[in-house]
């Protein structure tokens, strides 16, 4: 372990044996960071925090903090963090709340660029990008592949889809479902994610699929119900429709149209 002198690292939290830690970082208490992880200078970590292996945690960044909820009260929420992710310069991510569930989630594999805040009670999958500027509020949920644009806003209580694209400066009010991609404030829906699609490897025949499926939502002139009924009745075997119908399924503040 290679601790700066001047960081400040709490006798109750667990850091494993190959962290680095820069100067003036403070670590606080019920923090756990696992091996392979690096943690700038000027960071503030509190906890109750978990950390998992090979995260990179640039300067300035808060991590851990309590909630921005006038609801918090000194409750023993949690942060978790998943593997090999990068946090750049000034990020902030805050501790859940006990009404949201009590964690604030980030899965494995995220670039999240500086400045980005994740609220409490959010979840991240893996493998997300989130341009600088970019904001969560409150129990928002980001799934995997989804990228946010620079300064993307994301409302309270919604979710985006994955391998969605949120266009520079979107102002997302509503759900986001898989594969789109949308931009605006407010933000509306400008057809598929095709480049970030074909980044992932996804074939002809399921590009042509991703395309139906928006076809199906917002060109078809069906209502909503309309539509995940029509998508149903093709959805044997077809992934990219059972994943569609399983994100509208759990959607609770309706889809972006």
């Amino acid at each position: 372990m290679s601790i700066h002198p001047t960081a400040i690292v709490n006798s109750a939290s667990k850091i494993a044996d190959d962290v680095d830690i820069g100067p003036y970082t403070v670590i606080g208490e019920n923090v756990e960071i696992g091996a392979g992880s690096w943690v700038g200078p000027h960071v503030v970590i509190n906890g109750p925090t978990r950390i998992g292996v090979e995260n990179r945690i640039f300067q300035f960044a808060s991590v851990g903090e309590i909630p921005q909820d006038k609801k918090f009260s000194t409750e023993d929420t949690l942060l978790e963090i998943g593997d090999r992710n990068t946090i750049r310069e000034c990020v902030t991510i805050n501790r859940g709340t006990v009404q949201g569930g009590g964690s604030t989630v980030i899965g494995n594999d995220n670039w999240l660029m500086a400045y980005i805040h994740i609220a409490h009670d959010c979840t991240v999958g893996n493998n997300t990008i989130f341009s600088n500027g970019a904001s969560l509020a409150g129990h928002a949920r980001v799934e995997d592949y989804a990228v946010l644009g620079g300064f993307t806003l994301v409302h309270q209580f919604c979710a985006i889809g994955k391998f969605a694209f949120c266009g520079m400066g979107s102002a997302v009010s509503k759900d986001v479902p898989p594969f789109v991609m949308v931009s605006g404030n407010p933000a509306h829906p400008f057809g598929v994610n095709t480049e970030g699609l074909k980044r992932h490897g996804f074939s002809k025949t399921q590009l042509q699929a991703v395309r139906d499926i928006y076809k199906t939502i917002y060109r078809s002139g069906m209502t909503l119900e309309e539509a995940k009924k029509s998508l149903s009745a093709e959805a044997e075997g077809n992934q990219e429709i059972g994943e569609t119908l399983r994100f509208l399924e759990q959607s609770s503040r309706s889809i972006i149209r």
